[in-house]
């Protein structure tokens, strides 16, 4: 991919990553991009850079566009790999710029490269950066996703660079949300912003609400939204940012989605008589085996629906491993206001059950107990529990769904 202006003066000179499918064990079967801007001015600057194995994909676009010894400027928003990799190559064609950064995103680049000869100014939210004809205000964002990150918006182009908020994990040749919607669709976009939320910025919730609510007491006016992976958000930016806050408020389809894993086919069952149980009381269901479905979509589906079942079966007396591992990644992103609820199969001996409900309690969940274990294979009468447990669980994601605002509704829902 060449330079793309956004805005007068302002270039995208990032890369294109087609072939990534596991982004730290996060599945991207469409690919990312890696996307830094260059901002063309009295005083030459760049913001951000890009993962190391692509910097010379970045070097090109930028040569295409200004020697790289003439940039005076480097805005580093967020330290992590994929995004600062290359500071080093970068400053070693420009050695005399001023590295814009967090002071806790400096104590982190230090450990990264030997920073002893670079030159550092350290930002707070509101301080701003002259380019000549250009403002770069900062914005800090702490834990949106590192305690480094922070936001560029650059005033009188109404536009805020927003690092890693906003982005999605697809690799195309548009670079803005218009041009992609017209190759795809609207649903695969949405699809693709839940998706990078649900797996990366699901903990965040109460920072992202009060951060939108910074934006807008700031009085940042925003026409367009440049995120650090994916599309550019310049048909609509609002949309975005209202996609955001309903993310952020824990809205939720009222389903049931269902995520097992099975040895001999015991625990899968029962999915079925309890798949059928959760229709009989009229809600929608979902059923997910974990070793035929990316961790990833299995944490978007959860996310996206009110209540899940988890099925284990008892593999020395504790959780079957691929089940154990869901629910150790999913603690970790901390959902609320989800129901919970499980089930499984054993033979001499049970334990999976009560260990998946020891650590919805750990999570903060609510559940519906004590869920349904069978010895062996299920039988007709433990299919009739199955079934009954189903229809229960469905009658409290009912009543535990009117807590909330109802339906999300729209072209990303599926």
């Amino acid at each position: 991919m060449r330079a793309v202006e956004i805005k007068p003066g302002i270039y995208w000179v990032g890369a294109i990553d087609w072939a990534v499918r596991d982004f730290h064990g996060y599945v991207t079967p469409n690919g990312t991009s890696y996307n830094n801007y260059l901002i063309l001015d009295k005083h030459v600057t760049l913001v951000d850079t890009v993962k190391h194995d692509f910097c010379e994909y970045t070097l090109e676009n930028i040569r295409s566009l200004a020697d790289p010894a003439t940039i005076e400027n480097i805005v580093v928003n967020h330290i992590e790999n994929d995004h600062a990799s290359s500071l080093d190559r970068i400053m070693a064609l420009a050695p005399n710029a001023t590295i814009y950064i967090t002071e806790r995103g400096k104590k982190a680049l230090d450990r990264f490269f030997d920073t002893s000869k670079w030159t550092f100014k350290i930002v707070k939210t509101g301080q701003s950066l002259n380019t000549g004809t250009k403002t770069i205000t900062f914005l800090e964002t702490p834990m949106l996703h590192w305690p480094d990150s922070m936001m560029s918006y650059v005033k009188e182009d109404k536009l805020l660079i927003s690092q890693d908020a906003f982005g999605q994990h697809l690799a195309s040749s548009a670079r803005f949300d218009d041009a992609y919607c017209d190759q795809y669709s609207v649903t695969a976009l949405e699809h693709a912003v839940r998706d990078y939320y649900a797996n990366i910025l699901m903990p965040f919730g109460t920072l992202i609400k009060a951060k939108i609510a910074e934006i807008r007491k700031l009085g940042l006016e925003i026409d367009m939204i440049a995120p650090d992976h994916g599309i550019i958000w310049k048909k609509d930016p609002g949309k975005i940012l209202q996609m955001y806050l309903d993310m952020a408020n824990d809205k939720a389809d009222r389903r049931v989605v269902i995520v097992y894993d099975t040895m001999w086919h015991s625990t899968e069952h029962m999915t079925i008589p309890l798949m059928q149980g959760i229709q009989s009381a009229g809600v929608e269901v979902e059923v997910l085996k974990l070793r035929s479905t990316p961790m990833s979509q299995a944490i978007k589906r959860i996310w996206e629906s009110r209540a899940m079942l988890i099925g284990t079966p008892t593999l020395n007396n504790i959780m079957f491993p691929t089940v154990a591992e869901f629910l150790t990644h999913l603690r970790g992103l901390r959902p609320k206001n989800r129901l919970a609820g499980a089930f499984g199969s054993f033979g001499w001996g049970g334990g999976a059950v009560k260990e998946a409900y020891e650590l919805f309690k750990k999570m903060g969940l609510e559940t519906v107990e004590p869920g349904v274990e069978v010895l062996y294979r299920p039988s007709a009468e433990d299919e009739n529990k199955c079934f009954e447990f189903g229809r229960q669980f469905a009658e409290k994601t009912i009543e535990y769904h009117k807590k909330f605002d109802g339906n999300v509704t729209g072209e990303c829902r599926s």
